[in-house]
């Protein structure tokens, strides 16, 4: 096996185990919090994972039609889809995810880290708008985090990371320059993809900026 195949396959291998734990939250959700707004501004628990289910129900054909009614819009797409998805039962939207953990999918420019990053954070829209307390194994989020804070992904996301650093409080991690902006490292990285948090989450003199705004 070469190393770019031993990497591929060890990617694949958190991916799976990374889906199969979100799904082990979600078939424990009472009714109620599929209701729950997520951090993904706009989207329930149930549009999140409507959205994240999208790759395994939706054929080639069934994607370029649904793309093209948008005219090329992804993002103007996703959204449609994943409102008019969300009626679905959610132990469908379950199984999607549980039945189809080991499935390869790869975002378009993305490659398996870039499904990585979709999936940990996608269920981190979930489970920290919850207070489940589910914490991302060590392992997959530093991934993440390295994945997250290239320039090009940085820029896709557009959070202000201006004259901040960010200090994870539970990992030997940091990034950036500036005032402290100190956290559990799965919730910066949430910060560094365009997340809000509610208040109180982080802590700094700048952590204000990446609050939410009170419902």
């Amino acid at each position: 096996m070469s190393r770019t195949s031993a990497k591929d396959a060890d990617l694949q291998e958190l991916i799976t185990a990374e889906r199969r734990d979100i799904a082990q939250v979600l078939e424990s959700l009472p009714a109620e919090s599929w209701e729950t707004p997520s951090l993904c501004a706009g989207w329930r628990v149930r549009e999140v994972v409507a959205h994240m289910t999208m790759p395994f129900r939706y054929s080639t054909l069934r994607f370029a039609a649904e793309i093209a009614r948008d005219r090329g819009n992804f993002s103007r797409m996703a959204d449609r889809c994943a409102r008019r998805d969300a009626a679905m039962a959610a132990d469908a939207l379950v199984g999607a995810l549980r039945d189809n953990a080991a499935r390869p999918w790869k975002p378009p420019g993305g490659g398996l880290a870039g499904a990585l990053v979709h999936d940990v954070i996608h269920g981190l829209d979930m489970t920290a708008a919850l207070g489940s307390g589910r914490q991302v194994p060590e392992d997959r989020l530093r991934l993440v985090l390295d994945a997250i804070t290239r320039p090009r992904t940085l820029r896709y996301f557009g959070a202000d990371l201006s004259q901040v650093e960010f200090r994870a409080d539970d990992i030997d991690w940091s990034f950036g320059s500036g005032e402290p902006v100190c956290g559990p490292a799965q919730e910066l990285a949430l910060i560094l993809c365009g997340r809000k948090l509610p208040a109180g989450r982080l802590r700094g003199a700048l952590s204000g900026r990446y609050a939410s705004a009170p419902p």
